[in-house]
C-alpha cells in the first residue's frame, strides 16, 4: 500500500477513501473508529 496524501486514511496508508463523498467518508471513519475502540476494550 502507498502512503496516503489526501489525509483521509486512518492508517496513513492509502485505503481508497479519497474517492468517497464527505457523508460516505464520515460513515466509514465512524465505523473504523468503533471497531478500533472495540479492539482496545477487548485487550
Amino acid at each position: 500500500m502507498a502512503d496516503c496524501s489526501c489525509g483521509r486514511s486512518p492508517t496513513g496508508k492509502c485505503v481508497g477513501w479519497h474517492g468517497l463523498s464527505e457523508q460516505q467518508y464520515q460513515e466509514r471513519k465512524s465505523n473504523y473508529d468503533e471497531k478500533q475502540n472495540r479492539k482496545v476494550d477487548a485487550e
